[in-house]
């Protein structure tokens, strides 16, 4: 059962919804709110996301340094799709500007997640003149490698967004905010580049500085939407822009991945990208090499992009398939837990920490996200291997994640991540304490109330107050994501005029409600086990967001239910 929370408990006027929407998100005063609404390219820079302007100037010249001498410049990105889309970014404008420059993206399996020994081992077998490595999304935890690369007499340049640890790696520069994705933060730099007062390349040597620009905005969109980092400030910016520049992409890579996948490229948007493009690209990091992802991101051979797309949907298939066998797999294990220790879900522990030995490293994250989702749970999966094994972690709002596994970090070999999603690694046979440590520190830091599963409503509104017009209005707040969600209202008192399940096994519950002779069809997307809460000709309270439905060529306005109450 959700708990309501109404954000704006009054009265309000048609032309008023757009403030009052501004004023739930936080914004106030003139100036936020025209930056909201018409955000500007040219204010996200270093400085306007705090980077470090001795760390900046350190890293221009670094990289000046290895233009002009022709050293090898090795760009080391992480296999999901803001370290595949950021390496790319970066890579692509070194090699513009005349670097002797080559992409790396690790092997999850073979050699973990970000900069490692063993990583750093396997370039220099390939590349030993190697003299600079750039990260991209990754670093920032990597003390240890950074160490190794020094006595190797490699330089190393951390680019990341993730929450560092209390001592930073001992790197010639560290260029990090995490105020943006990792490949935001790659994009930056690109820029500075770019834009450099340091003379690093002769300016004739970029073609089409803009084009350049432009190109590398799709990518940050998505990146930032794939990896789920708030929509607010800088990030929205790019993701405005980027998602406006994805529309008309020219990269055979992703116009082959959008053709397979089925979707209107013209049309494309948040959910296209977070649920069926990310998608692509990420299964090749979670079950195989990562690279081939990076390689149809820049390839620029029509027929290679063609059967790069192939794999990567062969992939994912497998990568859902994996995916949903693991997390039925966990879920078992939880609704079977002795009845002491869970029996009833509100029974059940106030921090889910799953391990098997059958689950694959590259999917646990997802099965992590799963949990959440069904049981509102911070959640921790374990795919358990013979000596170490590798944990992914996903939140609920108000529970910093990265923050609560780091108050384990004695018993941990690595820790990183974020508030709400992070990773670790654990000795096999430490996984029995750390169980006990993590349940231990959970009833100390996880209320009932953080446990509530809350639906934040911003205002109540009159179904006659909707129309094409109105759905406009609310667009100027697109685009819609983490820390800046869809506007969600209340209508009161509605009449069901008529109700049916649609989708496979009538999994979706589809309403027509009206009120003063208002008409409006709703759906309600995995609701389909609640018809049996209503029938025809019930009043209801409805919760819901406003969505435009195309279909061959008609448009009109639809209501996507998020929760409804029988009034009695």
């Amino acid at each position: 059962m959700k708990k309501w929370k109404l954000l704006y408990n009054h009265k309000s006027k048609v032309d008023e919804i757009v403030k009052i929407l501004l004023k739930n998100r936080g914004l106030t005063n003139k100036k936020e709110i025209d930056r909201f609404l018409n955000p500007r390219l040219s204010g996200v820079t270093a400085k306007s996301v705090g980077i470090n302007k001795n760390q900046l100037e350190k890293t221009i010249k670094r990289i000046n340094k290895a233009i002009k001498k022709k050293e090898e410049v090795i760009v080391f990105g992480d296999y999901d799709v803001d370290g595949i889309s950021g390496a790319a970014i970066l890579w692509e404008t070194l090699t513009e500007a005349g670097a002797k420059a080559l992409p790396y993206i690790p092997h999850r399996l073979d050699e973990g997640y970000g900069l490692s020994k063993i990583g750093i081992d396997n370039l220099l077998l390939k590349n030993p003149k190697i003299k600079l490595i750039i990260t991209v999304d990754n670093g920032i935890v990597a003390s240890e490698a950074v160490e190794y690369a020094n006595k190797k007499g490699i330089d190393i340049i951390i680019t990341d967004h993730h929450v560092p640890s209390k001592n930073l790696p001992n790197a010639h520069a560290i260029f990090h905010t995490t105020k943006l994705c990792g490949a935001g933060v790659a994009w930056l730099l690109s820029q500075e580049i770019l834009n450099s007062k340091f003379e690093i390349l002769n300016k004739s040597q970029i073609t089409n500085h803009e084009s350049q620009t432009n190109q590398h905005l799709e990518l940050v969109a998505l990146a930032t939407v794939a990896d789920l980092v708030p929509l607010t400030e800088a990030n929205r910016t790019l993701v405005k822009f980027g998602i406006e520049d994805l529309r008309k992409t020219k990269r055979l890579g992703l116009l082959a991945l959008i053709k397979e996948a089925g979707i209107d490229k013209d049309l494309i948007d948040i959910f296209e990208i977070g649920h069926v493009i990310a998608p692509r690209l990420n299964a090749m990091g979670r079950l195989e090499y990562a690279m081939d992802s990076l390689r149809l991101l820049c390839t620029k051979d029509l027929k290679r992009a063609e059967a790069l797309t192939e794999k990567l949907g062969s992939t994912n298939k497998r990568r859902q398939e994996l995916t949903i066998s693991a997390f039925e797999h966990a879920r078992l294990k939880i609704t079977n837990l002795p009845a002491g220790k869970a029996g009833l879900k509100s029974q059940i522990p106030k921090l889910l920490f799953i391990a098997h030995e059958s689950y694959q490293q590259g999917v646990i994250g997802l099965v992590a996200g799963r949990l959440v989702e069904e049981f509102y749970r911070p959640s921790i999966v374990l795919s358990i291997g013979e000596k170490y094994s590798k944990a992914s972690a996903r939140s609920i709002p108000g529970f910093n994640i990265i923050e609560f596994i780091r108050g384990a970090s004695d018993l941990l070999v690595d820790a990183g991540g974020h508030p709400m999603a992070a990773g670790f690694t654990v000795e096999t046979s430490k996984i029995a304490v750390l169980e006990k440590k993590f349940e231990e520190l959970a009833v100390k830091l996880l209320d009932t109330e953080k446990l509530k599963r809350i639906l934040n409503i911003d205002l109540e509104v009159l179904l006659s107050y909707i129309n094409f017009e109105f759905y406009k209005k609310l667009q100027k707040l697109a685009p819609f994501g983490i820390g800046n969600p869809t506007p969600v209202f209340l209508s009161k008192n509605l009449t069901v005029e008529d109700m049916r399940l649609v989708g496979n096994d009538g999994l979706h519950l589809k309403l027509r409600v009206q009120k003063d002779g208002k008409y409006f069809d709703a759906i309600g997307f995995g609701l389909g086990d609640r018809a049996n809460e209503i029938r025809i000709g019930d009043k209801i309270d409805l919760v819901y967001t406003i969505d435009e439905d195309r279909w061959n060529g008609n448009s009109r306005i639809q209501l996507k239910i998020k929760d409804f109450r029988k009034i009695e």
